[in-house]
């Protein structure tokens, strides 16, 4: 496609700063961006007509890992470490609602609370064990102990008669959520420009040319937020496309589950969101298939969520499936994001592991700081 005159001065000529993904993370950046050097020329570029890969997609939960998900990572980190990442996760909470407001994020804390299956007894009891040491470990993060043990108030079935229940952690609403940054966007004058597949970002001079399906231009720096997709555009940094297949039921009578819920380390997640049951989760069942890039759902995955839905969550209660979908997450074997600059021109902010909604807003805004 050749770009017209219009088309070029307008959109792609003097570019200061171009954000590749519209997600979480790219959106923060441009605000960023903006509020740091108000006269630059900032573009953000989006390949699908709403924002690809998670942010619309998840679950909305605003949570910063549970009793089982962090002694799963202090297996492979060091506590300081551990630490250093739920106080990110938090950090990122706070900026977000601080940027937006609740109200433009749909943000309520009902606490979380962790599930655990009868199967495992020795495992529920480990974790029960626990919780002293992680209220230790975690307390300078939250200025409170955050974990207490609740019973088990809603009636799941199948599950140990204990809750571990995370008093600080909450929930949104994702797509309220995306609109309002989207939003902030748009009315600080930082254009949207949906539908554009970015192929290569190349090092030129005075900045890097970013080659697109259609038209090259250049921009004297790039900023790629594309998380789970990022091994298309930057080759040698280590993340894993993940992909997140969910379910959400058609209404519920009478549905009094508040809070958000997870169980298998968090491979399993679900909520009460307008009176239906968002469930996710399964990943854990087939990890080289859900290793991919490709949207979609699997008959292995789908299966074992109605199983679980209809044998733990709402047990003997008929329940019909509205929709189903995925999201495409990006994960490694560290949990830490990968914040940095990969050129003279070129950063990136990606591997947000399964947390973006907690981490995003602040790798946006660190991803901004390397411009400096």
């Amino acid at each position: 496609m050749e770009l017209s005159y219009w088309e070029h001065k307008s959109w792609f000529s003097n570019v200061d700063f171009t954000v590749i993904g519209s997600g979480i993370v790219g959106i923060n950046c441009a605000i960023q961006l903006k509020e740091k050097y108000p006269h630059t020329n900032i573009l953000i570029l989006e390949k699908g007509s709403l924002p690809q890969g998670a942010s619309t997609k998840n679950a909305g939960f605003a949570c910063f890992g549970s009793a089982s998900e962090i002694l799963s990572d202090l297996e492979h980190h060091t506590e300081e470490e551990v630490v250093r990442l739920v106080q990110k996760r938090w950090d990122g909470i706070q900026r977000l609602r601080s940027l937006l407001g609740d109200e433009a994020t749909g943000f309520q804390l009902h606490g979380s609370h962790e599930l655990f299956p009868l199967e495992k007894p020795q495992f529920y009891e480990n974790c029960l064990e626990s919780i002293p040491y992680l209220n230790e470990l975690m307390e300078p993060v939250f200025d409170k102990k955050p974990f207490v043990t609740s019973s088990n108030l809603f009636g799941f079935g199948s599950i140990q008669e204990k809750y571990i229940t995370h008093r600080l952690e909450g929930q949104l609403d994702t797509g309220i959520m995306m609109r309002s940054l989207i939003q902030k966007c748009l009315s600080m004058e930082i254009p949207i420009l949906n539908g554009v597949m970015v192929n290569d970002v190349v090092e030129s001079n005075n900045g890097a040319t970013i080659v697109t399906d259609g038209f090259e231009f250049s921009s004297k720096k790039v900023f790629v937020a594309t998380n789970g997709f990022a091994s298309k555009l930057l080759k040698s940094e280590t993340v894993k496309p993940a992909r997140a297949q969910v379910l959400v039921t058609e209404p519920i009578k009478n549905l009094e589950i508040k809070g958000t819920f997870h169980f298998d380390e968090g491979y399993y997640y679900f909520r009460n969101i307008d009176n239906r049951i968002l469930f996710g989760g399964g990943r854990n069942l087939d990890f080289k298939t859900e290793e991919t890039i490709e949207f979609g759902e699997t008959k292995i995955i789908q299966d074992k969520l109605e199983a679980i839905l209809r044998n733990m969550i709402l047990p003997n209660h008929p329940v019909k499936i509205e929709r189903r979908w995925s999201g495409i997450m990006g994960v490694g074997k560290q949990k830490s994001p990968i914040v940095k600059q990969v050129s003279d021109s070129i950063f990136c902010g990606v591997r947000l592991g399964g947390m973006g909604v907690a981490l995003g807003s602040l790798v946006g805004k660190e991803l901004a700081e390397l411009a400096d």
